[in-house]
């Protein structure tokens, strides 16, 4: 494929997604092999998946604003190669010292991927198939989650070391971030060629073309990945409570993630069919009665219900990410992408905290159903979020 080429811009991103979101949930499986081998406490493996989480979060706004300046694909082969080079560290690693150094540069790596991949693909498809196009972008970062970890998971029962296989996937993100380099080239020469005086002169600021319109799609991201998040973290503990055994409680969230592979990919076509809002509303009004049937059903039916919800529940966010480009100006999407990502990871750690706390005062069913009505708040969000995408937005 001729560089510059969308369908090559999107394999790219869909590669780098399926990179960093698989490193990234690697760290599940490795954190008590890392914890057994080193004689860490669980203190320590907590400051460990703190510093990833936090590097992670912290510098997505700061990714977006640089790359305005160094372009989308510099950032993101360096981010990349950066993740790449700590995990390959990280199979040397001979303490906790050296681990957390290691997890922190490999979150600061993977910080870039989501602002930056999003911007890239927002770019290469401007108008029809964007919300397709970040739908399957979206969908192989599930697949990532599952076939590193599946991956990894395989090989240590075998008996291998898990030192081997954490240094090739360092490997293969080293690798990932040369064929970045050179597959994106046609889109990184056609940003560097743009007029540098424009932008200062036409663009200023954040670049909001609706600011109403796009408080609106932030206050509906932080519903619904609160939501998400918080049901994640506690749809087991409600299985346990209705009687299912450990063992299968803890299937709970693989069987919402399968379904949210299909969902992140359809709900993106589906918003090309019939709408942002029609598609918004249909997804958060069908994960708050999946939720409410969740607590309501016997655990085997509540169990077997869940890959449904999942389809909406994690379907969402492939819409919200790509309206984005409705409401914001091409040269500014890296800097809205980083801060509408950085809302999503801070939700990702006030909503098990919040929500865990209301489970232990009020129960586990209880914490889960205010889940399913705080979902509801999205529909007069939809209200407000309509004109600024139905329309020409006005540019303040």
């Amino acid at each position: 494929m001729k560089p510059g080429n969308p369908k090559q811009a999107l394999t790219t991103c869909c590669a780098a997604h399926t990179l960093h979101d698989g490193l990234s949930d690697l760290t599940y499986v490795l954190l008590p092999l890392l914890a057994q081998t080193f004689g860490l406490s669980l203190a320590q493996v907590g400051m460990i998946r703190a510093a990833h989480r936090t590097a992670m979060a912290a510098f997505q706004i700061p990714a977006g604003l640089v790359a305005e300046r160094f372009g989308e694909r510099n950032l993101l082969v360096i981010g990349t190669a950066m993740a790449g080079a700590a995990f390959v560290g990280l199979g040397y690693a001979q303490g906790f010292w050296m681990i957390l150094t290691a997890l922190f540069f490999a979150g600061v790596g993977s910080a870039v991927q989501h602002p930056l991949c999003s911007t890239i693909i927002s770019n290469a498809y401007p108008e029809a198939g964007r919300r397709t196009a970040l739908g399957t972008y979206n969908l192989f970062g599930d697949v990532g989650k599952f076939a590193f970890g599946g991956l990894l998971s395989l090989l240590l029962m075998t008996g291998l070391p898990w030192q081997g296989p954490v240094v090739a996937y360092g490997l293969i993100g080293l690798a990932v971030a040369g064929l970045a380099f050179f597959w994106l080239a046609g889109f990184h020469a056609a940003a560097a060629t743009k007029p540098a005086e424009p932008i200062e002169t036409s663009t200023k600021g954040w670049g909001i073309r609706n600011r109403r319109g796009f408080f609106a799609l932030c206050l509906i991201e932080i519903i619904d990945s609160s939501t998400r998040v918080g049901f994640l973290t506690l749809i087991a503990f409600l299985l346990i409570d209705k009687g299912l055994s450990t063992g299968w409680a803890t299937l709970a969230v693989p069987l919402i993630l399968v379904g949210g592979m299909a969902g992140k990919l359809a709900c993106g076509i589906l918003a090309e069919r019939v709408g942002i809002i029609r598609t918004i509303i249909i997804t958060e009004v069908v994960t708050g009665v999946g939720i409410f049937a969740a607590v309501a059903l016997p655990g085997v039916a509540a169990a077997l219900l869940l890959p449904l919800i999942g389809v909406a529940l994690q379907g969402t966010s492939s819409v919200l990410y790509a309206t984005i480009g409705d409401l914001v100006e091409r040269e500014r999407l890296p800097r809205a992408f980083g801060l509408f990502y950085t809302l999503g990871s801070l939700c990702g750690i006030a909503a098990p905290l919040g929500y865990g706390l209301v489970g232990d005062h009020l129960g586990v069913g209880n914490a889960i159903t205010l889940m399913g009505i705080s979902i509801f708040l999205t529909l007069p969000l939809c209200v407000v979020l309509r004109p600024a995408v139905s329309a020409e937005p006005i540019k303040i």
